[in-house]
């Protein structure tokens, strides 16, 4: 696998400590819009992917016993669709960074790409940042047209990483694995996972490691870059990413298209479904739990919930679904670009009585949580949203720019809780702005992992 070597200058950023919350300033960043930075936190080491207040693509990494920081820019190529070097970042929210660290300890980064090839860098030398080599291709193969880098682990801790091959509304979700006795990379399967024929493509979450010991995967279609064409929330689950089936161990065929996906709810396009807001839990039975959001018969945002119900030999897959909310306002979904959620719900948390806990928040009708019945899902009570103990000014922005929010990752390890603050203006469908504020202060906060945890005030 060819791969250019960094030549870069390394830097050495020591802790600046601040008040008991003002964390350590690790560097300033751009601020003109959001995308997600990454924080990861493993086997003594810490490392942060983000971009710097000149948008240039930068990791940093430390040991968690030490306040030294080593921290490079790695050199990119020219796109010239884009005209600027892969290493730096243009107006595009989607652009999010990714982190790993393989069997052996070296780092994995990949991002800054919606639509690119592949952007992807590694170390030679583990947990050492100073070593972050360029890579040119992971299997060679797809690579032109790349957006949504995520990687994981299996069930075995083997190093996943999965991509959209293609653009919104034509594009496939394609997977590989990483060899680190070969250092390579391979496909899992021979072909995508999620097919969109050139017709569409799957906006599907992370795969989902259950209490059954199988990976679960829900997604929906969009048949344009336009968000109001998502449609047919569908399911899958898998041990091993290679053998798939629906929630009635019915085998899939690979790769999966929307004619054969198991349909959860078939939705068409313009009802509301979205890619923001979905998530999955399980309930007390190990059966994957769906919360997202659709317009009802109304027209007006409502939250569903969805889970897989048992059916006679023979008769076709069915999931039940429940209303939750009775809210009284539309999230008018449309056009193309990134854009900022209207409605959030959370995972489903299964409780100490075996009922399911679900937060919600919304931008017109306030935030809460709610408790369903194990059995039916049937709403039971509207409780209060939940408090955290962490400072409440890590969520308020502290810029006098106008119009400022506040981002945030986390990372956890050893009891012990990260968090990553920076300040950018809210998403602007991708465009670029006249003017933007100054770079924001990256700071890093380390706090008990039980600072985070927030009670559930019936148990």
């Amino acid at each position: 696998m060819p791969r250019v070597v960094i030549l870069c200058v390394l830097l050495t950023v020591r802790a600046i400590p601040g008040p008991a919350t003002a964390g350590t300033l690790i560097d300033h960043v751009w601020s003109g819009h959001p995308v997600n930075f990454a924080l990861l936190t493993e086997r003594g080491h810490q490392f942060i992917a983000y971009y710097d207040a000149n948008r240039r693509l930068t990791v940093a990494g430390r040991r968690l016993d030490s306040d030294t920081w080593r921290r490079v820019q790695p050199p990119g190529v020219p796109v010239r669709a884009r005209q600027r070097e892969s290493n730096v970042m243009g107006w595009d929210s989607h652009n999010d960074l990714v982190l790993a660290l393989d069997r052996d300890g070296c780092l994995h980064v990949s991002g800054n790409m919606h639509n690119d090839p592949l952007v992807y860098y590694r170390t030679s030398q583990p947990f050492a940042v100073e070593t972050l080599e360029r890579v040119d291709r992971m299997t060679g193969a797809r690579e032109r047209s790349c957006t949504y880098p995520v990687f994981f682990r299996n069930a075995g801790g083997d190093l996943l990483f999965r991509y959209r091959d293609g653009s919104s509304g034509r594009g496939s979700d394609r997977y590989n694995i990483y060899d680190p006795a070969r250092r390579a990379w391979r496909p899992v399967i021979n072909t995508p996972l999620l097919d969109g024929e050139g017709a569409r493509n799957a906006y599907a979450l992370d795969p989902v490691l259950g209490p059954d010991g199988r990976f679960h995967l829900v997604w929906v279609w969009r048949d344009t870059p336009n968000n109001a064409t998502n449609h047919t929330l569908s399911y899958a689950r898998s041990r091993d990413f290679v053998h798939w089936e629906t929630s009635r161990d019915e085998t899939l065929l690979l790769p999966i298209r929307a004619a054969s996906g198991d349909v959860i709810d078939p939705a068409g396009i313009r009802q509301g479904l979205t890619n923001m807001g979905l998530n999955l839990g399980f309930d007390a039975r190990q059966r994957p739990v769906v919360v997202y959001h659709r317009y009802d018969a109304h027209g007006r945002s409502q939250a569903f919930i969805a889970r897989p119900t048992a059916t006679t030999a023979g008769s076709a897959p069915a999931w039940e679904l429940r209303q939750l909310s009775n809210w009284n306002f539309r999230w008018a979904l449309s056009g193309p670009g990134s854009i900022a959620s209207e409605v959030t719900l959370g995972t489903p948390q299964l409780a100490a009585d075996g009922s399911l806990l679900v937060d919600f928040w919304t931008r017109k009708a306030g935030a809460g949580r709610w408790r369903l019945h194990a059995d039916t899902l049937e709403c039971t009570a509207t409780l209060p949203a939940r408090s955290t103990a962490l400072p409440a000014e890590l969520a308020q922005a502290a810029s006098s720019y106008p119009n400022m929010e506040v981002q945030l990752a986390t990372s956890r390890s050893g009891g012990r809780l990260w968090v990553l603050r920076w300040e950018t203006l809210p998403r602007n469908r991708d465009r670029p702005r006249e003017t933007v504020p100054p770079p924001s202060e990256l700071r890093l906060y380390e706090f008990s992992d039980t600072a985070a945890d927030t009670s559930d005030p019936t148990e």
